[in-house]
């Protein structure tokens, strides 16, 4: 830790605290723990806890779980909201704002029944607070500023403590000027785990938040005010191929948390098995209550935690199936040009601008294909390579990694799946007949009053604007 850290820590230590309510005990104003920092935006190892309560740790994919100090009984955090670096993917980092070196900030483990203390220092240039999303608490621990405690201001620090009451999924992120701060990246994961270690007992347990950001091209900041228009969608604040893989022994049971801190809704698709939704922000979900799916809908503000079997082993993908959100660098301002003719074009645009390159004839591979300069800072629309070639993905998009001899209890990429001979789609060598086509297809459930004077061939063009008058 630096020494103006320390200054600073010593200096709010010999201050006092400022207390989110006046029932916490003096033993919260005695001292803070020293606050843990980590930038690494590689998925950590998982944090067994030494004190406490035993529980079964969750890996946050790319990101990591925030060690305690116990005291007298009560489990202590300390977090700091902070502006941070973050690396989006290989390439591309941008200047947010989050926890304790990190956005998301580091994910908080504890057990149904723990009593908790957590120390929030504000080193923002405004005020601040934090909500912890969907845990039963008392009401002046809630963390809404104005309503329910005052805002933390700059250099100031606040104690929530409270008892976790049920286990769950839960998250936390600020109720002050939210858009700002939770668009700046501030949020991270508070799970409870169960006081009963043989309830649904899971062999690995993994979870991140979905998230976007609208960052302009050569740029590091994020557009705070941007409603609909994101062109960065990120498990973590992480892009694909930046995120890491989620890797199981075959016939393990995994257990994956999602949390949605988006402005829209996001349908969460796992390849090559079938999983149950096993648990809500509301609580564990019953028997009765699930079925086997293969996607789900996680809505804006929603936790869900989904569990499966992994008994396929292979490489499949996990994503979400809104296509464009699997996508970087988006925009809205595009022309659809598939199947028009750029060599004219090209060559009279060529004459005043010598780089300029034709894209999106063939289809949006086209642009992944080739060598276009962008600027610096920011990522290619599709950049993954995969064992076969280009893997045309980008943003909300992983590998589930399932292996028979992956060792229990090891995290570490096995590297690419080698299938058995003959378990890999090949080309087709052989004639081919032509294929069957209907052309009666079709219909309708009455005849029409008047007929069209001739076949009318339809052309549409998206309009420009955006989302400006929806």
């Amino acid at each position: 830790m630096t020494n103006s850290r320390r200054r600073f820590l010593a200096g709010t230590a010999a201050a006092g605290a400022a207390l989110a309510a006046s029932t916490v005990s003096k033993v919260a104003m005695a001292a803070l723990p020293e606050p843990v920092y980590q930038s690494n935006p590689l998925s950590a190892a998982p944090l067994h806890p030494t004190t406490g309560r035993p529980y079964n740790p969750m890996v946050t994919l790319n990101g990591w779980s925030l060690p305690w100090r116990m005291n007298n009984g009560v489990k202590e955090f300390h977090l700091v909201a902070e502006p941070v670096v973050r690396e989006f993917a290989p390439g591309m980092k941008a200047h947010l704002w989050g926890y304790n070196g990190s956005s998301p900030g580091p994910t908080i483990e504890l057990v149904e029944g723990d009593k908790v203390r957590l120390f929030v220092t504000n080193k923002l240039p405004e005020h601040t607070t934090i909500h912890w999303h969907g845990v039963r608490l008392p009401n002046g621990m809630d963390g809404v500023g104005g309503l329910t405690q005052p805002h933390i201001q700059p250099g100031k620090t606040f104690v929530y403590e409270f008892v976790v009451r049920r286990s769950g999924t839960f998250m936390y992120h600020p109720h002050a000027d939210e858009m700002v701060q939770m668009a700046m990246g501030m949020y991270g994961m508070f799970i409870v785990h169960p006081k009963e270690p043989k309830f649904m007992p899971v062999d690995r347990d993994y979870g991140f938040i979905l998230t976007a950001f609208d960052i302009e091209p050569g740029s590091y900041t994020p557009r705070v005010s941007e409603m609909t228009d994101f062109n960065l969608w990120t498990f973590n604040s992480r892009v694909f191929p930046g995120i890491d893989p989620m890797v199981a022994r075959q016939g393990e049971r995994v257990r994956i948390r999602v949390g949605n801190l988006t402005m829209t809704n996001h349908p969460i698709h796992l390849h090559g098995h079938e999983f149950v939704v096993a648990g809500t922000d509301g609580g564990w979900t019953r028997d009765s209550a699930r079925w086997e799916e293969v996607t789900t809908d996680v809505a804006v503000g929603q936790m869900r935690a989904i569990e499966f079997v992994a008994n396929e082993p292979g490489d499949w993908a996990f994503h979400c199936h809104k296509s464009h959100h699997t996508m970087n660098a988006m925009g809205h301002g595009l022309p659809n040009m598939i199947g028009v003719d750029h060599t004219g074009i090209v060559k009279q645009v060529n004459n005043l601008i010598p780089d300029y390159m034709a894209m999106g004839e063939r289809g949006m591979a086209d642009m992944a294909e080739m060598e276009m300069p962008i600027p610096d800072n920011t990522l290619p629309m599709m950049t993954g390579q995969g064992p076969f070639g280009p893997v045309e993905m980008g943003g909300m998009f992983t590998v589930l990694k399932v292996r028979a001899d992956q060792k229990r209890g090891d995290f570490k990429d096995p590297g690419w799946y080698q299938h058995p001979k003959g378990e890999v789609a090949y080309e087709f060598t052989g004639a081919l007949p032509e294929p069957a086509r209907s052309f009666s297809a079709g219909g309708q459930s009455m005849p029409l009053a008047r007929k069209p004077a001739s076949n009318v061939e339809m052309r549409v063009r998206k309009p420009s604007g955006g989302h400006d008058n929806h």
